[in-house]
């Protein structure tokens, strides 16, 4: 069967793109053909149908509307598509002149891919959307990661060893490695929860990369921008050869290249941000992260800039402390922090509005966009400009002004609230272009224009009946009777009035004026979108000229962000300033956890505070050996010290009274419970692989927190576990740590290790209950209450009251010697049908105390008959009565 034209250019545009869904431009919709159509339609849930024939079966097809594609792009992206966008090329009036069987010119203009996406309706707002690019050149790495929707391009070294947990701190959407490496690096990449995408080896060539940075920036040399190893220059030639790729041609505008080198962040694994839900809790959404509970920023901008300081604590003093004292400056001066806030609200996202624009996918919001971000940054450097104190803050204000000539210009061109889409007209303003005000004067007006020039011709003819009118024949028209046309027929009117037309009751005639003035008024509505799109094209351009400073603008208001919104935070929450240094000092007192207090703020309780002193001197460990029931507190007591110290060295206020902070290099943490069920690991399992990382990486900078080593094994395995990993803590990683434990006997350890030190958290026994306090002291605790806390977790009271039988059988054995500890279990009938009731308590006759209390009335006691009673009470309860 012959294959029509329209199925002929579909197959070849299809055969160049066969790794993505291709969305091909038939009028108002985008149809999809063949298997594209069968995996479209069932992974949007849309209706599959049929469309014609191909070597003789039915062609599936399913399709989606232009106006709501992008909807169903983001669908198709989050469940692990690429989609080419096939557009048509010019308009089919133009193909009909080719002949009446020629096909639209269609291309595709654009490759939709997870790290590609720049669309406000595909993006998080909060949060970056990045590409990653992984190279490897003989013995070295690095990574390269980009951020189209905002500019955002860096590169550092990355050895392999690190290459899972950057891509735990980036949380890149899309990463690109060389097909080779594929296979080895699949693991890591979908462990980071991103698409991985092979390219071939071309594209990680390192001397074509400088060549073509130097295209994308136009520059002879990248020598202004660093000096880069060959492994970076591989890893950002690849994506910018991916993002030529992927945007046909058309490069997203691109910040030049910041280089990272090793050391200036706090390193923290995939495991330690899991652990700590840094930015996402362990359910995956954001409430109940530290991200959640700490965020008050009021920008797009602003809230990924704080993401991007919790994921990424930096190491270097000189940072933190200029970050800290933004953040005091705003703390002390409470009005101007909430006048900026007020101000920062109306400030839009410059930098996906900008990227946009770039790429030619912006519309008259993302210039109006512009405007409404420079307006508040202008007005914000005027309130910060002459303000004394704010010398910390000089370089953003620099950053903030300067740049009043195109906000003047942007607010002439635009209206107030422009439509969406260029094609929709009408953002231009009135009276800022004369030719567009004509247009739409003959485009909303053509009536009355015609009605005064009817005048202004009836006036010259002095033929007061003479009449402008319109048919389909002649269009527009000058009609008079018979009796008045020969005065217009005859010179000097002629030379105005040409006949055109003569009936039985009427003459009619044109001029030259009406002429021109029919086709203007016919053409007006288009003529007025064409000259909107060239003010659009233009306003575009000086947006884009001034592209540098503008981002330097956008970048100063997400900081301003960041330092309001953690001063508003410590202000209302009562955190105070962390004194951070180069030293192994780690003093906090009263530290409290920031999303605990802040979900049991909610149910109107009151969180307690506790110290925690690690101070290491010299290269020594310093190991606090943290003892407990369940349930009272240790994990939160582990976890908010080491969110503290990351804070800290985020910027930030922290959750305390007072804090020293010495230098965290790196952080580890072992808590909670899990299994890897897909890499066929136990719970035991990814304790171990855990454990085995931090004690190979860490170093006597590191702060760590482990919590109920050995626990998923047998009692005197986990127990040597326990006692192995703390003594190399203490002799070989010699670093500052927090060490949860049920296993008591590691309290001796105390006693032969300099740098260990015990702690306990308190509880109360009252009448068989305990009472968490959830205080922690020095000391160890003599057991672990954990027959009580099974009591309180709703465990039928047969099962309680028979492990508290089992517990005291088993504890004898323990004093008793370990030779007896055998005979026993085999004493207790473990596996009874029915175990033995417990011995109802003897009756009791009440004391004197009790039935002094049971007579008591409260209501009817006054002041005085209260303090006697109370003494009273108290002589009874002295004598035992």
């Amino acid at each position: 069967m012959t294959v029509t034209p329209m199925m002929a250019q579909y197959l070849e545009i299809k055969q160049a793109h066969p790794e993505a869904l291709l969305f091909y431009r038939m009028g108002d919709f985008y149809e999809m053909f063949f298997d594209d159509a069968a995996a479209a339609a069932e992974a949007l849930d849309i209706a599959l149908t049929k469309r014609g024939k191909h070597e003789g079966a039915d062609i599936p097809m399913c399709g989606v509307p232009v106006h709501a594609a992008e909807g169903y792009l983001l669908t198709l992206i989050r469940k692990g598509f690429r989609v080419a966008v096939c557009e048509q090329m010019e308009d089919p009036a133009e193909a009909k002149k080719r002949g009446s069987k020629s096909v639209v010119r269609r291309e595709v203009v654009r490759l939709v891919t997870p790290g590609t996406l720049t669309e406000d309706s595909l993006l998080e707002a909060r949060r970056n959307n990045f590409l990653c690019a992984f190279a490897r050149v003989r013995d070295r790495a690095a990574l390269a990661t980009a951020d189209i929707s905002t500019g955002e391009l860096r590169v550092g070294p990355c050895p392999l060893v690190k290459l899972g947990p950057e891509l735990a701190r980036l949380a890149p959407r899309e990463v690109l490695v060389a097909e080779t490496d594929e296979g080895a690096l699949r693991d890591l990449v979908d462990e980071a929860g991103a698409a991985l995408t092979p390219l071939a080896r071309q594209s990680f060539d390192s001397t074509g990369a400088e060549k073509r940075l130097r295209d994308a920036f136009g520059v002879a040399e990248l020598d202004g921008f660093g000096a880069f190893e060959r492994e970076e220059l591989s890893a950002l030639g690849a994506i910018v050869s991916y993002l030529d790729l992927t945007q046909k041609g058309k490069l997203p505008l691109l910040r030049p290249p910041q280089r990272d080198s090793g050391g200036e962040v706090m390193q923290i694994d995939a495991a330690t941000r899991r652990n700590l839900e840094l930015t996402a809790s362990l359910s995956g959404g954001r409430d109940g992260s530290l991200l959640g509970a700490i965020d008050r920023t009021v920008t797009a901008a602003g809230g990924r800039l704080l993401a991007r300081r919790i994921a990424s604590p930096s190491c270097n003093l000189g940072r933190i402390q200029e970050r800290l004292d933004a953040v005091q400056f705003f703390v002390e001066d409470t009005g101007r922090c909430d006048t900026l806030r007020g101000l920062l609200r109306k400030a839009p996202d410059m930098d996906r509005a900008l990227s946009r624009l770039a790429l030619e996918r912006g519309g008259p919001r993302d210039l109006a966009a512009i405007r409404a971000g420079l307006t508040q940054a202008g007005q914000i450097a005027d309130r910060l400009g002459t303000v004394t104190g704010a010398e910390i803050l000089a370089p953003l204000v620099a950053d903030l002004a300067g740049l009043e000539t195109l906000v003047d210009r942007l607010d002439d061109a635009l209206v107030a609230e422009p439509p969406l889409m260029v094609r929709d007209g009408g953002f231009i303003a009135s009276g800022f272009d004369a030719d567009l005000d004509d247009a739409r004067t003959l485009r909303d007006e053509g009536r009355g224009v015609i009605a005064s020039l009817q005048a202004r011709y009836a006036e010259q003819a002095k033929v007061q009946s003479l009449k402008v009118k319109h048919n389909n024949v002649l269009g527009y028209f000058i009609e008079t009777t018979a009796t008045r046309a020969d005065k217009m027929r005859s010179a000097p009117l002629s030379e105005t009035f040409i006949h055109r037309q003569t009936t039985a009751n009427a003459v009619r005639f044109t001029t030259v004026e009406l002429s021109d003035l029919e086709t203007r008024i016919l053409n007006a509505g288009n003529h007025a979108l064409e000259i909107e799109r060239r003010q659009f094209e233009a306003l575009r351009a000086e947006v884009l000229e001034a592209a540098g400073a503008i981002g330097l603008a956008a970048q100063a208001l997400a900081e301003l962000d960041v330092s309001t919104a953690l001063a508003d935070l410590a202000r209302s929450e009562d955190w105070c300033r962390p004194t951070v240094d180069e030293s192994r000092d780690f003093q906090i007192e009263e530290g409290r956890h920031p999303v605990v207090e802040r979900a049991l703020k909610r149910d109107g309780r009151a969180f307690v505070a506790n110290d925690c002193a690690l101070t290491a001197e010299g290269d020594k460990a310093h190991v606090r050996l943290l003892t407990g029931p369940n349930m009272a507190g240790k994990s939160t007591y582990l976890r908010q010290n080491a969110l503290i110290a990351l804070l800290a060295q985020s910027g930030s206020y922290v959750p305390a009274r007072a804090a020293t902070i010495g230098m965290v290099s790196s952080l580890f943490s072992r808590v909670g419970a899990a299994d890897d069920l897909a890499r066929g690991r136990s719970t035991f399992m990814v304790e171990m692989v855990e454990t085995a990382t931090i004690l190979n990486q860490a170093d006597p900078q590191s702060l760590v927190i482990l919590d109920e080593i050995g626990r998923g094994t047998a009692t005197y395995d986990g127990l040597s576990i326990a006692w192995a990993t703390l003594e190399h803590l203490h002799g070989v990683n010699r670093c500052r740590a927090l060490f949860a434990t049920h296993y008591h006997e590691l309290t001796t350890l105390a006693a032969t290790l300099d740098g260990v030190e015990n702690a306990t958290v308190r509880v109360k026994e009252w009448e068989g209950e305990v009472i968490f306090l959830h205080e922690v002291r020095d000391g160890a605790a003599d057991r672990s209450y954990g027959v009580q806390v099974a009591r309180l977790a709703g465990l039928p009271a047969s099962v309680v009251d028979r492990a508290r039988v089992v517990l005291d059988r088993l504890e004898q054995g323990d004093r008793e010697g370990g030779r007896r500890q055998l005979a026993l279990i085999d004493d207790l009938p473990l596996f009874s049908a029915v175990p033995a009731s417990p011995a109802p308590a003897p009756a009791q006759s009440p004391s004197a105390l009790v039935e002094k209390l049971a007579g008591i009335l409260p209501d009817e006691l006054s002041p005085r008959e209260a303090l006697d009673l109370l003494y009273d009470l108290k002589n009874l309860a002295q004598t035992g009565e």
